[in-house]
């Protein structure tokens, strides 16, 4: 019962990464962008599949002849600083690091070397976030190995729950320092204003008291 409990925790944090899973279609030269949030120091593999539309088929097949895939990636926190710009064959994937905690843009654009070419493209796109390495296959070849296995992915999902955490640790402290600013600077404004309108009030006092001792109303 142990070994099925644990099983079942470690096929869903395994499969957890596969919901950044995309499948999307475009045309020839027409360039796809998503977003991600990436936390500090956090591995990225993109896997791609772009298959183009055949008449003859009347299907979407794998061109391996003149089809290039271009995939770029920019950080947009620091000015849209390109970390990823490479041209890939129509299946593949790419890895990176990320160098610091924000926002990240995904760009894939499929090219013909024969630039007259137009076609329609389905493109299926993986983003996983954490550990780059494959899974190794245990065969189960005893249970120990298999539950050992299976403890070290838990521990590796969780050390990205971790991280994930500290990104949004950062962003509540930026928040708070944010509504602490505002809140001062309208205290401040408050008193300033209250200040003027004192000020005002007394100056018009003695304004009318000499106003009326020169009329010599008192």
């Amino acid at each position: 019962m142990a070994i099925r409990t644990l099983s079942f925790l470690w096929a869903i944090f395994v499969l957890a990464p596969l919901a950044h899973a995309l499948h999307f279609y475009v045309n020839t030269d027409e360039t796809k962008c998503f977003f991600e949030e990436l936390p500090k120091d956090t591995i990225a593999v993109g896997k791609f599949a772009v298959y183009e539309f055949n008449d003859q088929f009347n299907d979407y097949v794998e061109n391996n002849g003149n089809l290039k895939v271009e995939i770029t990636v920019d950080e947009t926190f620091d000015n849209n600083h390109r970390v990823v710009s490479q041209k890939n064959s129509p299946i593949g994937q790419f890895t990176f690091t990320s160098l610091d905690s924000g926002e990240h843009k995904f760009c894939i654009t499929p090219r013909h070397t024969n630039w007259s070419k137009k076609a329609k493209h389905r493109v299926f796109f993986d983003l996983i976030v954490g550990d780059a390495k494959p899974l190794v296959d245990s065969k189960r070849d005893n249970d120990v190995s298999y539950l050992t296995l299976q403890t070290n992915e838990l521990i590796k999902k969780l050390q990205q729950i971790k991280r994930e955490q500290s990104l949004l640790r950062l962003r509540e402290a930026a928040f708070r320092d944010i509504s602490e600013s505002v809140n001062s600077s309208t205290t401040k404004w408050t008193i300033i204003q209250i200040i003027v309108l004192v000020a005002t009030g007394l100056w018009q006092l003695s304004y009318l008291k000499n106003f009326f001792v020169k009329q010599k109303v008192v």
